[in-house]
């Protein structure tokens, strides 16, 4: 299995990764500012809560309890999102290509595996907020927020696989 990013020159991956973490935490700092207006007691966890919501009941009980300027938070972070999603993977996929420079073996065709798994969860992302956004606009209707909630969790089960591949890179030898 060949890394999605294999093409890049050795000399600038390193750059390209720190380029993409750096933009990854301002964006994500950014969002974490808008959560104040999105945490509810119908969404403790903001955003997320919208996120996983799965029922119809819920998601419009999350829906409600937001006033008019925080339907529109989320409804800009919905499209905001979708420029941190390339973000965001390349950054993840960057890093588990570094981790996996030099290393053979298991470790090396799963660190692969999850370089295209980070695109991967872009893809879900993108999924997930298409359906959001129906449920935030026209009201919580079958299938999106089953949908929303789908995607989203395969999507923070890639990042998370493919994050603590990453981080155990440091501890996998050569």
């Amino acid at each position: 299995m060949r890394h999605p990013l294999e093409f890049i020159p050795q000399n600038l991956r390193k750059p390209m990764f720190y380029t993409f973490f750096a933009l990854t935490i301002l964006i994500f700092g950014i969002f974490s500012q808008s959560e104040q207006y999105l945490r509810t007691s119908a969404a403790p966890s903001g955003i997320v809560s919208f996120e996983l919501a799965r029922d119809l009941k819920t998601s419009q009980a999350i829906v409600d309890s937001w006033d008019v300027n925080a339907r529109l938070v989320a409804a800009f972070g919905l499209g905001f999102d979708y420029l941190f999603m390339p973000v965001y993977a390349f950054a993840l996929s960057l890093g588990l290509l570094l981790a996996m420079n030099g290393k053979s073996g298991g470790y090396h065709y799963f660190a692969a595996w999850m370089g295209w798994g980070a695109f991967t969860a872009a893809l879900f992302d993108a999924v997930e907020n298409y359906a959001l956004w129906n449920v935030l606009v026209n009201g919580a209707a079958s299938p999106y927020p089953q949908i929303a909630a789908l995607c989203a969790s395969v999507k923070f089960t890639l990042l998370i696989f493919g994050l603590i591949t990453a981080l155990a890179g440091r501890f996998v030898k050569r």
